[in-house]
């Protein structure tokens, strides 16, 4: 399954296109009622608010409204299939990101949809920086003190949301870079987590910024490095893994929109745009980065592209670490 990610969407996409005349045709006449935009994740999370923050702006665009629906469980699984069912009309999209694209598809021998038949991309949306945290209480204070903790001789452990979470796959990548060896140890969500590390309970965890600004900030985390190629603006005190002397490791989580397999090429297009055009606002912009995400939007194209990277990178780490969800 899911060789070549989204291939078979964009193969669907471009023979849509092809039928130029029905095709137009659909998205001049596009919308002519409400959107349904499914969220894989409860209300109030960071996903969700950034699918509400640029939804009511895309509804603005487009002249009808866009009805967010919140569609949790298994791991994104449950909205992504009642995306795959929906009519390929445009009229559903869905916030889809590494679980749904690039990670469920290695930690799950069997999947009810695939994303690479059953849905075609839109566009990117956010992406979620994670930072390095620690306890302010623990002795380490640098880069360098993690990686000799992760180096000794006996394993040490860490936070993790979940066996193949974003969180938990950024660590196992560091881990691999610097030879490390540490134990997982799993959360529910992400807040007991955070409240465990900064009680020294547990030593560190790759974190939501978005989640850990705020305690970073009242001095109840320490803020160790951020795997991004430049510092974020949300906390640009804290450094870069590659300015802290380590590997220039890179690692964030993502989410991006995508609607059935089969929906006209001129729709999605329509739709990329859209987005596109709400994320460039700079009301949009401001409110996603008060929330600790950056806006991102792309064409169609460059987010089957982007996807499969890193459906690529991820399932590298996943069958190296031999990790499953089943």
């Amino acid at each position: 399954m899911f060789k070549g990610i989204l291939h078979g969407a964009l193969l669907a996409a471009a023979l849509a296109g092809a039928a130029i005349v029905p095709g137009q045709a659909a998205a001049a006449g596009f919308p002519d009622h409400p959107i349904r935009w499914l969220v894989p994740f409860s209300a109030g999370g960071g996903s969700d608010i950034a699918t509400r923050i640029v939804a009511k702006h895309v509804g603005d665009a487009l002249g009808q409204p866009v009805v967010v629906e919140n569609r949790p469980g298994a791991a994104t699984i449950v909205a992504a299939q009642e995306t795959a069912r929906a009519a390929p009309d445009g009229y559903t999209l869905l916030t889809a990101g590494m679980s749904t694209l690039a990670l469920n598809p290695w930690l799950y021998q069997k999947l009810p949809y695939d994303p690479g038949k059953d849905l075609t991309p839109v566009s990117t949306l956010v992406a979620l920086p994670i930072v390095l945290v620690v306890s302010p209480d623990s002795s380490m204070h640098t880069l360098a003190d993690v990686k000799a903790y992760l180096k000794r001789d006996k394993p040490g452990s860490y936070a993790s949301l979940g066996v193949g979470s974003p969180h938990h796959l950024a660590m196992e990548l560091f881990l691999d870079t610097i030879q490390g060896r540490a134990t997982a140890i799993p959360y529910k969500g992400t807040p007991p987590a955070l409240q465990d590390v900064a009680a020294g309970v547990v030593p560190m965890m790759m974190a939501d910024l978005a989640a850990a600004r705020p305690l970073i900030q009242a001095g109840k985390l320490r803020a160790i490095a951020v795997p991004a190629a430049q510092r974020s603006g949300q906390l640009p005190q804290v450094p870069t893994f590659a300015e802290a002397g380590g590997p220039a490791f890179e690692a964030a989580a993502w989410q991006g929109v995508v609607a059935p397999a089969g929906t006209p090429a001129p729709v999605v297009e329509k739709l990329s745009q859209a987005i596109a055009q709400a994320l460039r606002t700079p009301e949009v912009a401001e409110q996603l980065k008060l929330q600790g995400m950056e806006p991102t939007g792309s064409t169609p194209q460059a987010f089957a592209d982007y996807a499969r990277k890193e459906y690529e990178r991820w399932g590298a780490v996943i069958r190296s670490k031999n990790i499953s969800a089943n």
